[in-house]
């Protein structure tokens, strides 16, 4: 499939698309919100905070309540539910906190992004990283958040119907780039994880190596299928993502223009088109990262066909 055009001058880093009401809304790193009535032309709308909740600066010191990334954006009991993660680079000194609207619309009256609190956070002392969180629902209507990047790999948490991690749950560990019987390698690049259902089966989305490079990014899409939502996920080979498996889907070959394409989310429309989102690095910009979308579909064997 094509890229939809237009959407490459768009500056957004770890995106993910909602609709409300007509209106598509793009989120991203540093809190940015971009507007749209058709995938393809959009205007900035603001940004989510000026500065970050108080308790974020307890949770995590160094980041000084400066700047949060790669947030998720879902519905849920009539609210807007926006979870973000607040982190020190290079550190798995991170939280995971949500906020919460009434409408995207920023003209609304009822507009006001209130803080709900921290859903969970990650030390030194922890094997995963409280970062990039992205949320979905099962097949019974429970709601998981899967987060997680470079320490032990991607962690799924239960929630509960507030929207936080339940208490005295355990980490769920289903991608690493660890292989099966091998001791996991420092470092573990695999992040910006995302689960999409479809079809009866569940789609594990996730970046390996490294982003953040301008177009020396080597960030790549690879994917793996579950019949569950807490795995096994694995790739069109047959090897588990828990195991280092996964599916490239896009990387710095797929387009002469683009290079490091990663940290995606899935959008899925009104009328039933179903869109891979990310961002990738312009070789033709200094390497500035930009919105990227692209329509997928299945093949009646669960593959997916871009």
């Amino acid at each position: 499939m094509a890229l939809i055009s237009l959407t490459t001058d768009v500056p957004v880093h770890d995106p993910v698309i909602v609709k409300e009401k007509g209106v598509y809304y793009c989120f991203s790193t540093h809190g940015y919100f971009y507007r749209s009535t058709d995938l393809r032309a959009w205007t900035y709308g603001g940004k989510v905070f000026d500065s970050l909740p108080a308790w974020t600066r307890n949770a995590v010191p160094k980041n000084d309540g400066k700047d949060f990334w790669a947030p998720e954006v879902v519905f849920r009991d009539g609210m807007w539910r926006l979870y973000y993660a607040v982190s020190t680079f290079g550190k798995n000194v991170s939280a995971i906190g949500m906020a919460v609207n009434k409408t995207l619309n920023p003209e609304s009256a009822d507009y006001a992004w209130q803080d709900a609190g921290m859903v969970i956070a990650s030390t030194e002392r922890d094997n995963f990283n409280a970062i990039d969180p992205a949320v979905c629902s099962d097949e019974n209507g429970q709601d998981w958040l899967l987060l997680g990047s470079f320490w032990g790999g991607l962690v799924l948490f239960p929630l509960d119907s507030d929207g936080f991690v339940k208490k005295n749950s355990e980490p769920l560990f289903i991608a690493s780039r660890q292989r099966e019987g091998e001791m996991q390698p420092d470092p573990n690049p695999v992040e910006g994880g995302f689960i999409f259902p479809h079809n009866g089966r569940y789609y594990l989305f996730a970046s390996h190596d490294f982003c953040c490079r301008g177009t020396a990014s080597s960030y790549h899409i690879v994917y793996g299928m579950s019949e569950r939502i807490d795995g096994a996920y694995c790739d069109e080979a047959g090897t588990d993502m828990k195991w280092g498996g996964g599916t490239t889907l896009r990387d710095s070959f797929s387009f002469e223009r683009w290079a490091g394409p990663g940290h995606n989310s899935v959008f899925k429309d009104d009328d039933g088109k179903i869109y891979l989102v990310y961002h990738a690095y312009d070789r033709t910009d200094e390497g500035h990262s930009k919105l990227m979308i692209e329509e997928i579909k299945f093949a009646s064997d669960g593959r997916l066909l871009l």
